[in-house]
């Protein structure tokens, strides 16, 4: 069946549960054109059963939105889902043996790639050393990121591969290589792919999205990232074959190579510092195991200048922002475009920032007077927050503590949009949700609700379309079915609990998201009408 033909027809759905603010009760929906065209009750559904070209049974199936995932880097998502992942390495000695047997069993690869080693969670506190990777590689190129993706372990012989590394910033003879020392060798390890690899890649990322329920994705690339033919041809790629939408950012300072290459913004990951991972992300004062505060690459005049030059392009600006010190030199940046280009014009631009997780009162106050867009990753906080996680770490228990302030934001009326920064966390949406709403720190969480919002249609929001993410009548009809247990209501507050389960609220319930409990499983994913993924029979 063709595109065209299969997002013509008209479908009813029926007997299950319909997540929608048009009506809370609903049991059943109609898609039409791609688009919803009808959301209501079983009894009601009666009179569309005989006009309509097929009639689903959802068999008490879940309908919700599609989840956007609001951060990806999707070929670099490819690569750690087909090759070498060390995310669960749970020592040194485990992942070097996992590096030696992935050599052994991929002897014709031109250069290894591997991704997820996190040395804060091993005993050893220590990376592996370049002596040892060269041994268990038998001396053959290769390029082992860090969780961050903020620094970089490699063998000799992939540092032979670029030129003059030794000589560039963050370049380390025995630590792992930063800044760009590490950039430098990314790119010469990428640019060993063949375009073939690249496209699989690109293709498995894609896929692993659509089957858990991911109808969209913000592929945040750029010159420090991927290469502008792996940005192009991700986008050439989504265009022609049935899968999640793909929402591509440029990060680059040159407002006119984001729109040639097709990007919706010269945004994502331009990076204001580093991560907290590597010690790169920027702070206001030094890290609490470390004797410096990070690493600054734009300050808060180059922040003006790029938002300036977007917002009169039509175009969203955005930065990667984690460290205190970062965060403030993009608001103070933000702040001064506005007086120059006005405040009205900033706000209507919707320029993002990536991550934030250092905030302060004064710097939430500031994205909701500038109105920016918080895209952050709640599962960063699952992975590295607690009393004992890496965050304390880095920065001690009281800095640690106001990481990732989700409820603060809300309340100060910021728009959020959630995603993974995949691979640096799987893409997992339920988990991301159920990460927001039990935050490790109690004060920051949120509604269940609050979160699946900021999953979906925030998303959408982000990119400038108010119109989507939800099930109502006229929004594109990306939506997911869900097999999954009874439908509750959870929010920080039991009082707001016990309300919204009462049928007097009208408030639509959505899965248990409890640690501990079953996540929901996708059944089919729906993107623009059409089905990008069908769950086998199990």
């Amino acid at each position: 069946m063709s595109e065209s033909t299969a997002t013509s027809r008209t479908v009813l759905l029926r007997g299950g549960e319909v997540h929608s603010p048009a009506d809370p009760f609903a049991t059943a929906m109609v898609v039409e054109r791609g688009q919803v065209a009808w959301v209501g009750s079983e009894g009601a559904a009666d009179a569309f059963a005989d006009g309509v070209d097929e009639v689903v049974d959802l068999e008490g199936a879940l309908v919700t939105p599609a989840f956007t995932d609001a951060h990806v880097h999707s070929t670099a998502t490819g690569f750690a889902l087909t090759g070498l992942d060390l995310s669960d390495a749970r020592t040194l000695d485990e992942a070097l043996t996992l590096v030696r047997d992935f050599a052994a069993g991929r002897p014709s690869d031109r250069v290894l790639l591997g991704h997820g080693w996190d040395a804060s969670r091993w005993p050893e506190q220590r990376p592996p050393r370049r002596d040892e990777l060269d041994e268990v590689t038998g001396g053959r190129p290769l390029y082992l990121s860090r969780i961050d993706v903020h620094s970089a372990v490699v063998t000799t012989a992939l540092l032979d591969m670029a030129p003059g590394v030794r000589e560039a910033a963050g370049f380390q003879d025995r630590a792992p290589l930063t800044r760009d020392a590490h950039h430098a060798v990314r790119a010469a390890a990428f640019a060993a792919v063949t375009p073939e690899q690249r496209t699989e890649a690109q293709r498995a990322a894609l896929r692993h999205a659509a089957s858990l329920g991911i109808g969209s994705v913000h592929e945040c690339a750029g010159p420090d990232i991927s290469s502008e033919d792996d940005f192009t041809g991700l986008l050439r790629l989504a265009a022609e074959e049935a899968g999640p939408r793909v929402l591509g950012y440029w990060a680059e300072q040159d407002v006119e190579k984001a729109r040639a290459l097709g990007a919706i913004g010269a945004a994502g990951d331009l990076f204001v510092d580093g991560a907290l991972g590597s010690h790169t992300a920027c702070l206001h004062h030094p890290y609490a195991d470390a004797d410096h505060s990070g690493t600054a690459y734009l300050d808060s005049a180059a922040v003006a200048a790029h938002v300036v030059a977007c917002t009169e392009a039509g175009l969203q600006a955005g930065f990667h922002a984690i460290g205190d010190a970062a965060v403030t030199s993009v608001v103070d940046g933000v702040r001064v475009a506005a007086e120059k280009v006005g405040l009205a014009r900033v706000r209507a631009a919707r320029h993002r920032v990536e991550h934030a997780e250092m905030l302060t009162p004064e710097t939430i106050a500031g994205f909701a007077e500038l109105g920016l867009t918080a895209s952050v990753q709640p599962a960063f906080d699952a992975l590295w927050g607690g009393e004992d996680g890496m965050y304390v770490q880095r920065l001690g228990a009281e800095r640690a503590r106001t990481l990732n302030p989700f409820a603060g934001l809300l309340r100060a009326g910021v728009p959020l949009a959630f995603g993974s920064d995949s691979p640096v966390t799987p893409l997992d949406p339920w988990g991301t949700v159920r990460a927001a709403a039990f935050h490790r720190t109690p004060e920051h969480r949120v509604s269940v609700r609050a979160a699946f919002t900021a999953h979906t249609r925030g998303g959408w929001r982000a990119v400038g379309r108010d119109d989507a993410g939800v099930l109502v009548p006229g929004a594109p009809a990306d939506y997911a079915l869900w097999r999954t247990d009874e439908l509750v209501v959870q929010a920080p507050d039991d009082r707001v609990a016990r309300w919204s389960t009462d049928p007097r609220s009208g408030t639509p319930g959505l899965p248990d998201l409890t640690p501990g409990a079953h996540l929901p499983v996708c059944l089919r994913t729906v993107v623009g009408g059409r089905t990008v993924f069908v769950r086998p029979d199990e």
